[in-house]
């Protein structure tokens, strides 16, 4: 049998090697501190593997786990490179997790390598922190003039904001100073806001990017039965995108879905998740989560 030449099989198959292509899964690793008080919210399963439970039954999806205590805290080179999208959850033991892991995480995201979902107490989570790190740094050098931002010199304030409150009326970070001439100061966002209310109360969530396909198939508004309120100003840079808003009924309001171009990466910050409440079992958050991350993918991809 006489088989036609090899740039004509090429042509006739590369139809099939697209799809097979296209249907290649976005591979997500879900990483949760495993705060034992996640009981209260999940009974024997931990936060992070509800999370992981949702994602791993919907099509296109390939979902693994990573905990602390996991060898290099489940952030390995290797773990990396096998990953798209992270999903990160932590609260307590912040200070606990590796530098050099955490800078792993940076450095993919910032190549366009890895892109980073940080759920609820996550806003201080390492890598969470020094993306926006970076991302402030990125800013301050965009506000000076062209011709002066080769040649500036920065100090730096503010690195270590864990478990550093801020008060209602400080000013609000990041921001920068001129120290003289060819010489700035920025002092780095805290990633904090300055109350916080664990009582329960419902939150009130408005989609603000209705078109936004981290808001596909949300309704325009959406409650949160029991839930943690974060109260603002949030001190992180100015988000790209502000899809979602909570607010609750004493007058707090929150931008609970935000997300941030670093680099040639993307991280999306989404608020609700306390440990206490069965978050991550409702509908509505299981949803953000999961467009966030089909979406991250797409992007990381240049699609």
């Amino acid at each position: 049998m006489k088989f036609p030449p090899l740039p004509v099989l090429l042509l006739l198959f590369s139809p099939l090697i697209s799809s097979t292509q296209a249907a290649d899964p976005v591979r997500v690793l879900v990483w949760d501190e495993q705060q034992p008080e996640q009981r209260q919210g999940y009974g024997e399963t931990f936060l992070g593997e509800a999370i992981a439970g949702h994602l791993a039954v919907r099509p296109g999806l390939a979902v693994k786990t990573a905990k602390l205590d996991d060898f290099e805290q489940g952030l390995s080179d290797a773990a990396l490179e096998a990953t798209d999208v992270l999903v990160f959850w932590c609260h307590r033991r912040v200070k606990e997790q590796d530098d050099a892991r955490a800078e792993a995480v940076v450095r993919r995201v910032m190549e366009g390598r890895l892109a980073l979902v940080a759920l609820h107490s996550a806003h201080w989570a390492k890598p969470f922190v020094r993306l926006m790190q970076e991302r402030a740094k990125a800013d301050a050098i965009a506000q000076l003039p062209e011709a002066e931002r080769g040649s500036a010199k920065w100090e730096f304030l503010n690195e270590q904001p864990y478990y550093k409150g801020v008060k209602a009326d400080a000013r609000l970070t990041p921001f920068v100073e001129q120290v003289e001439a060819g010489l700035w100061k920025l002092t780095l966002p805290s990633c904090v806001f300055p109350s916080y209310r664990n009582d329960g109360a419902p939150s009130h969530v408005t989609t603000l990017l209705p078109e936004h396909p981290i808001a596909a198939g949300l309704p325009a508004q959406w409650d949160i039965p029991s839930t943690e309120m974060y109260g603002e100003p949030n001190h992180v840079p100015m988000p790209d995108q502000v899809v979602f808003e909570e607010k609750w009924e004493k007058g707090e309001h929150f931008r609970s879905g935000c997300v941030w171009n670093v680099g040639q990466g993307r991280v999306f910050y989404f608020r609700p998740g306390h440990e206490t409440y069965p978050i991550f079992k409702q509908a509505e958050p299981l949803r953000v989560v999961e467009n966030a991350v089909r979406w991250l993918a797409k992007a990381r991809n240049g699609e």
